[in-house]
């Protein structure tokens, strides 16, 4: 973001008193102004920006500096106000306070003191004008189902919902524990011409294997102890809709094979009847496990596999959407504080920075939930990196001291061992990726494993 014109307006009858603070604070801002009253304050006000007044409280004219402060924050919110006087009373500070002042200085005026609120004031515009750009650029992104993001991973996501969902195809979705598959799910469904019937979801690894039938198709009265009544399954449930299997991998062999029957067909039984019942459904599946792998040791059909991922989608973790974390953050702000009627919180550049340069190893759902927990304890109107929890803040990756017998370059090399070795991991030796996370070539990438022995 480009630095913002910082315009400051000393409102003061006293002439010596104007020309000093002028020069003094000069150097502190883009533009300095001066008014000997409150009216000659509003009509430079009306020609011209300003985003700081300082003035004094005893002023020529008809109005006193309280008014005016009260004035200008009436009609102009943005503008911060610092009050001076000579008349430093607990009584006046409440009062300018009330009135909506930035601060309070009494005289005889300390320059430096000045010099400091101005500062203060100048970077809490700037700060607010940062959110505000984030609020904005997160107004221009659009949402699919609550999914935010705009980096390149995410948009080649969204691109992909918006080609399928108006298909019947099953579709697979790929993605570490708390990255958003059921959005991607529903973001499916409210996009097709399914929508206006139900979309269903399950959590197939929550379920034994004897309720997970049961749950699925249903099943009739008495069909085993305690089923005192027919109950519908889900593929009823979600007639004319979508159903929506998560960690669809968890289910056991037999499981595997009743829900291909079905995909196959078209047609199931409920548990314990005799009726052949039609399914008019969409099938949506997700898992945060490596199929090929568990195909490959034998827990998972490969045949059922083929059948759920006829389009595969992939979601990112957000340890490689980064760029996505600032729009992410000002998202849940907003949503938590209005959930739970809280005032609306800005996040410093130092907080910021952090949340950005954390792990993340719960992903969006971690994110989502730090914010959540930070809207409802932090009562300051800003966030900064001290309110985080501590599991967030940056560790060294270079924990050993520095031997002493190093060279720089011996030194660097270290370092460079260890930060490659952190990239691989992260990426599951995945090299094109490492390679993506590192900006390095594919190339180089090999050379430095193999000088260091990363393999």
């Amino acid at each position: 973001m480009t630095d913002l014109t910082y315009a400051v307006l000393i409102v003061d009858d006293e002439p010596n008193i104007r020309a000093g603070l002028a020069k003094g604070l000069a150097s502190e801002v883009d533009r300095v102004q001066t008014a000997a009253d409150g009216e000659e304050a509003i009509a430079l006000i009306g020609k011209s920006s300003f985003q700081l007044l300082i003035a004094d409280v005893r002023l020529g004219g008809g109005m006193d500096g309280i008014s005016l402060v009260r004035r200008i924050r009436q009609e102009y919110p943005d503008i911060a106000c610092i009050v001076i006087t000579a008349h430093g009373t607990v009584e006046t500070a409440v009062e300018a306070m009330q009135a909506g002042a930035f601060d309070f200085i009494a005289k005889p005026l300390d320059l430096n003191l000045i010099r400091e609120q101005v500062r203060k004031a100048r970077q809490h515009y700037q700060l607010r004008a940062e959110n505000q750009e984030l609020r904005n650029r997160l107004a221009d992104v659009g949402e699919i189902s609550s999914m935010i993001g705009t980096c390149a991973a995410m948009q080649d996501v969204f691109q992909q919902v918006r080609q399928v969902a108006s298909t019947d195809a099953t579709v697979m979705i790929h993605g570490e524990s708390g990255t958003g598959k059921e959005l991607v799910a529903r973001a499916l469904h409210d996009l097709s011409g399914r929508r206006a019937g139900p979309f269903h979801a399950i959590n197939v690894g929550a379920m034994p294997e004897t309720l997970l039938e049961s749950e699925l198709f249903g099943h009739e009265k008495g069909a085993f102890s305690g089923a005192s009544r027919q109950k519908p399954g889900c593929f009823e449930q979600a007639a004319k809709g979508t159903l929506f299997l998560d960690e669809v991998t968890e289910m056991s062999a037999k499981s595997q094979v009743d829900l291909l029957r079905v995909l196959e067909a078209g047609r199931y039984q409920r548990v314990g009847g005799e009726a052949v019942l039609e399914t008019d459904v969409r099938v949506l599946s997700a898992t945060n496990k490596s199929v090929e792998a568990l195909i490959e040791e034998g827990s998972f059909r490969d045949d059922l596999f083929y059948r759920l991922n006829v389009i595969p989608i992939e979601i990112p973790p957000l340890r490689q959407r980064r760029e996505d974390i600032p729009l992410l953050v000002t998202f849940f702000i907003k949503h938590f504080c209005q959930r739970h009627q809280r005032p609306l919180k800005m996040v410093s550049p130092d907080a910021l920075q952090v949340l950005v340069s954390a792990r993340w190893p719960g992903n969006v759902r971690q994110l989502r939930n730090v914010v959540e927990r930070l809207v409802v304890t932090h009562s300051g109107e800003v966030l900064h990196a001290g309110d985080l929890p501590q599991d967030l803040k940056p560790s060294q990756i270079v924990s050993d001291p520095l031997d002493s017998s190093q060279t720089l370059g011996e030194a660097i090399e270290v370092y460079e061992r260890k930060v490659i070795a952190a990239a691989l991991e992260e990426n599951q030796f995945h090299r094109e990726k490492t390679a993506k996370r590192l900006d390095v070539s594919i190339r180089t990438l090999h050379y430095k494993m193999s000088r260091y022995g990363l393999h």
